[in-house]
Parts: structure tokens; sequence; C-alpha cells
């Protein structure tokens, strides 16, 4: 299965192609399922363009995309959107209108509580697990881990020369987690060394242009449909992009 991750915290900065409108993020959603994503990944925007977790935004931006695909569409509940934990809890309980899933990363302050409510109002949870961080501890010892849909390993080593083996080594630490399908991905530099690893593995994977603004050849995407297009097929990668440094495929306009 492979996953396609509309926008994340990427802004108007990382280029015209980041879909940043519910209307943009429809049309992106769209073009990726039609090119194979079975399922989409996105976060929701307030109109200047930042990440938000308010209920008016969930809204719009899930109404806008089930409009027009008919696969699970979930949301993001990173801390950087909200870091209160409390009030993180309370926009949950106040979403009119409810994702298929949403991630709860946890390392992040207040997972534990993010997830019990979404638990609670039906959403079911991706358990964000994060390379580098104590997450996958935390994760390992909480009583909510047999309930997660699934672990998204989240390998944040952007070296494209060392991604793969940051890979191995997150999947060693969660050998231990039973009954939990994993979804690996990975980010900028790293993410197509750790898709390619994926898909080896036969591993759920994701991909779009949360995790990387460029093709595996070094051209810049167009649009998350192309990038669902490049991991469907042959994985020829060439880093880094041309005219750019190893690390910088993330952030340049």
């Amino acid at each position: 299965m492979i996953q396609v991750c509309l926008n994340g915290p990427r802004s108007a900065a990382d280029g015209a192609a980041v879909p940043l409108s519910p209307g943009a993020m429809a049309e992106s959603a769209a073009g990726a399922v039609a090119a194979g994503a079975a399922e989409v990944h996105v976060h929701p925007k307030t109109p200047c363009g930042d990440d938000t977790l308010s209920p008016r935004a969930v809204a719009q931006a899930l109404t806008a995309i089930r409009a027009v695909v008919d696969v699970p569409v979930g949301v993001s509940t990173g801390a950087w959107a909200e870091p209160d934990p409390g009030r993180r809890v309370d926009r949950v309980r106040s979403w009119t209108v409810l994702p298929d899933h949403a991630s709860v990363n946890w390392h992040e302050p207040g997972a534990e509580s993010v997830a019990a409510a979404l638990m609670e109002r039906g959403v079911a949870v991706e358990a964000g697990l994060w390379s580098g961080t104590d997450g996958p501890r935390r994760f390992l010892a909480s009583t909510s881990a047999p309930r997660a849909l699934r672990v998204l390993a989240e390998v944040m080593d952007t070296d494209p020369d060392t991604a793969e083996e940051s890979a191995r080594s997150l999947l060693a630490e969660l050998a231990a987690v039973r009954g939990v399908p994993v979804l690996l991905h990975g980010e900028d530099g790293g993410a197509w060394p750790v898709l390619r690893h994926a898909l080896a593995s036969g591993l759920d994977t994701r991909i779009g242009l949360e995790d990387v603004l460029f093709l595996p050849d070094g051209r810049r995407a167009a649009s998350n449909a192309e990038l669902v297009r490049a991991a469907r097929g042959p994985l020829d990668i060439r880093w880094p992009p041309r005219g750019h440094g190893p690390h910088s495929g993330g952030g340049d306009p």
C-alpha cells in the first residue's frame, strides 16, 4: 500500500505544487489516487497556510477531499499545530467531521491522551514513531499500542547514503511490536532510499510533497501524482537533485 502525504507542514515557500487550500488539497488527492495511492494523509491549513487542528479547517479539508476520492483520509495531530496537549485533546473532541485515521507522534507530550481522545471518537490511530527519539520505547510500553491502526515508522535521517541503514535500525527497534502493521517512510534526501527499502521488505509506505519535493532522478516534482507514479515504477535514484546539496530537498523555494 502506498499512502500519499499531500502537504505536511510545508508552505507556499516550498513551491506552488504544495496544496494549501481545501480545493487544492482535493485536486491533488484526486490526481494521486488516480496515480495509484490507496490512502491520503493531509495537514489542514489556516488561510495563512499554517497547520491547524481547528474543527472548521479539518472539516473543510476532509469534505473537499472526500468529494473527489473514495479512499481513507487521515490527518496529522502534530504538536506544532497545537503545542498545548490539553488544547490538542480539546481540538480532537471538537471536530465536527472525523477523519478515518489520524497520526499521533509518540515522542510528543500528550501523545497518549490525544490517542485516547481519537479512539474514543472512533478515529483510528497511526502511531508516528520517529527515529532518534524515545517514541518507539514509549509506544512499546503503551497500553494503546495493540489498538493502533498501524505504526508510521518515520526515518529522520535525510542523508541518502545512510537513510536506508537508519531504516533498518528503526525497524529493529520495532521488532517487539506484534500484530500492528508498519508503514515505513523517509524524508527529503532519505525519502527514496527508505521507500525502496520498504517496498523490498514488503512493507506499506508513503510518498508525497510532505516528505520530498524531488523525483528520484533529481527533477522537481510537479505534483503529488507524479511522486506516486514514480514510487510505483522502477526506482533509479540519483541524488542530490541537480544544483542542490544532499540535504536541501525540503527547504528550497
